[in-house]
């Protein structure tokens, strides 16, 4: 399943954060809901269901982690029928400084970096100062997301500039399927923190 380009949008409730994965209509602009994402706060171990729609009538894919509470941990996607399709992980030591992520799908290893250097220092500056650390991070992060193997670009995640987060994603790899790259989408606003 192939989607070259989305949008995520979140939005923030008091126990549950949700996201709207929207297409991407030939004008650049959002198009028709792909799928509806909830994130339950304060879980042990993380896991994200995808539905077809915002009323949850049927779940489409979902990823979920390996282990609990784990700063490096792995988190599998799964479609509908709960056959594994992809993962992803962060790379702990290397993202103190610039985060990392890895990235896999069938016939596809990638590795995921923001894209600049100096704005992930900043980002995390910002957050150790008392109270300004709790306020919108002005800073925006894109993340790209390089095949392992020929250095070829799979995926590309753009955070817009808004009060609310939302998300431009390109996927120009036809080998990366549109749930796993949504997954890591969602898995960059709802995990990036931690």
């Amino acid at each position: 399943m192939l989607v070259p380009h989305f949008f995520v949008r979140q939005r923030i409730t008091l126990m549950v954060n949700r996201y709207e994965v929207l297409a991407a209509n030939p004008d650049g602009s959002e198009g028709q809901l792909l799928a509806f994402a909830e994130q339950k706060r304060m879980k042990l171990k993380e896991e994200v269901v995808f539905f077809a729609d915002q009323a949850k009538t049927r779940p489409v894919f979902r990823f979920k982690a390996r282990q609990r509470l784990d700063v490096h941990a792995q988190h599998d996607v799964f479609d509908e029928y709960g056959t594994p399709i992809g993962g992803f992980g962060k790379q702990f030591g290397a993202s103190l400084l610039r985060s990392t992520w890895d990235l896999s799908a069938p016939g596809l290893q990638a590795v995921g970096r923001e894209r600049r250097p100096v704005i992930a220092v900043l980002r995390r500056v910002w957050t150790l100062i008392p109270y300004l650390g709790d306020v919108w991070v002005p800073f925006v992060f894109h993340f790209d997301f390089v095949d392992t193997a020929s250095g070829q670009t799979v995926m590309v995640s753009e955070r817009q500039r808004s009060i609310r987060d939302r998300y431009s994603v390109t996927v120009p790899d036809p080998r990366l399927d549109f749930r796993v790259a949504a997954s890591m989408a969602v898995a960059l606003d709802a995990l990036q923190s931690r």
